[in-house]
């Protein structure tokens, strides 16, 4: 009769500890292990620079190692849905941007709801994109580039991380405001396609000037213009697509940090706290600069202003997506 009480006992004292480890984490105790966040894009695109200019700072406020995972595939959607079908214990988290957690969900058939399968933690940065082209296209500036395309239509390319990405739909713009034609070739992500255009093997690309900057300044690529509506610091030297002669092109990549639905909103303010933390910090804050992003304002950075710019994007550009009837594989 004692054998079998404390074989009970052991039975539940097991039972106990396994439902306190399978509990959701809360902000008292978290996190007690480390953080990871997927980036759904290749290592070396502009949300790794994100994510990893941030990971030091993550790392000394939440007292536990950040880890970096690129999951990437399907203009985001691969590594996005791996979080959203994750734990929403606040230990696996998506820097997801525009295409991710706005676009896709017009493009593919995803397992996720976009807005509802996630919980905001913050918005990050954001940066307009840059046109360039490789170092023998014959235009020097965008007036003769889009003369150029004009007098050569179809016979150009231009490098994309995937359908339905923001370089993609930003050329969809680009041809519809030009009257001009060329071809997409779609890459797993930004950094691949800046290679073939570097190796000139595309014509042209949309991207973001962190990654496109170091290759123009080593003289690899062309800069045409900015989408935005003043120049970068980084680049002054590269005017805005108004003073170029395109006015209104303007397309903005920004990046955010997620939770899968279900994180407790004690670990999402941790986790906002953290990152608040890394974005105000002077050294951190000076590298995304340096980089040519934008950092939001502290009022900007919780997340109910995420989720408020999160449906404004939404309304915004998928009525311009379905339009354009582009679809993912």
């Amino acid at each position: 009769m004692l054998q079998a009480r404390r074989e009970f006992l052991q039975a539940c004292l097991v039972g106990l500890a396994a439902a306190a480890q399978s509990a959701p984490a809360s902000g008292a105790d978290y996190p007690a292990r480390p953080v990871t966040i997927v980036v759904p894009f290749p290592a070396g695109g502009p949300g790794d620079t994100v994510a990893r200019t941030l990971t030091e700072q993550l790392r000394e406020s939440l007292n536990q190692p950040v880890i970096i995972e690129n999951v990437s595939g399907a203009a985001g959607s691969i590594g996005t849905g791996k979080v959203a079908r994750s734990n929403p214990d606040g230990y696996t988290l998506v820097l997801g941007y525009w295409g991710t957690h706005v676009v896709n969900a017009a493009i593919y058939s995803l397992q996720y709801d976009v807005m509802n399968d996630f919980e905001p933690i913050a918005l990050l940065t954001s940066q307009p994109l840059i046109i360039v082209g490789k170092k023998n296209m014959p235009a020097d500036d965008l007036k003769s580039l889009i003369a150029w395309l004009k007098a050569n239509p179809a016979k150009a390319s231009q490098g994309t991380a995937g359908l339905g990405s923001i370089g993609h739909v930003a050329g969809l713009l680009f041809q519809a405001a030009t009257d001009t034609r060329f071809q997409f070739v779609p890459y797993r992500g930004t950094a691949p396609a800046l290679q073939d255009l570097v190796a000139g093997q595309i014509d042209l690309g949309i991207t973001t000037p962190v990654t496109a900057m170091p290759q123009v300044r080593a003289g690899h690529i062309k800069a045409y213009a900015i989408a935005g509506e003043r120049r970068l610091s980084v680049a002054p030297e590269v005017p805005t697509v108004s003073e170029a002669g395109l006015p209104g092109l303007h397309v903005s990549f920004w990046q955010a940090l997620w939770a899968p639905k279900g994180t407790p909103s004690d670990v999402i303010a941790r986790l906002n706290r953290a990152v608040r933390d890394a974005l105000a910090h002077p050294a951190t804050r000076q590298k995304l600069i340096d980089h040519g992003f934008d950092i939001p304002s502290p009022d900007e950075q919780t997340p109910a202003a995420l989720r408020a710019f999160q449906q404004a994007e939404i309304d915004r550009w998928l009525p311009i997506v379905k339009a354009a009837n582009v679809k993912g594989d």
